[in-house]
């Protein structure tokens, strides 16, 4: 065979690829259209959005703000060893209570952080 015969069956395959090429194009481009089709019409059988009359709005009072406090702990109630045990409702909801003392504990000059970060300790 001559190198025409080569350069022609060469052409040949480079021709084959770009049809290949163009043909995965179109079924990706395809496939792109029918994704947003369908998610259109998923979105047409969706509820509608809430109007704005529907929309929630702050209380008349106005906006309610957080409440601080100084929690201790609500120890549970000591039980003689034959004593009645305690049943779920005798006991809190919860594990502390309103402390008596509101005031914040404040870092006393003098006085290190925690273990271990480099300073002196309490003096």
């Amino acid at each position: 065979m001559s190198t025409a015969t080569y350069e022609l069956l060469a052409a040949d395959q480079q021709v084959l690829h770009l049809l290949a090429a163009f043909i995965g194009g179109l079924v990706v481009a395809g496939a792109l259209i029918w994704a947003v089709s369908v998610g259109m019409k998923v979105m047409d059988q969706e509820e509608s959005r809430p109007s704005p009359e529907e929309q929630p709005r702050l209380p008349e009072s106005g906006a309610v703000h957080e409440m601080r406090e100084m929690r201790e702990p609500d120890e549970m109630p000591a039980v003689p060893r034959d004593g009645e045990r305690l049943m779920p409702y005798q006991l809190h909801h919860s594990s502390t209570r309103t402390g008596k003392d509101q005031q914040r504990k404040r870092w006393l000059p003098g006085s290190s952080g925690a273990f271990g970060s480099g300073g002196p300790g309490h003096v």
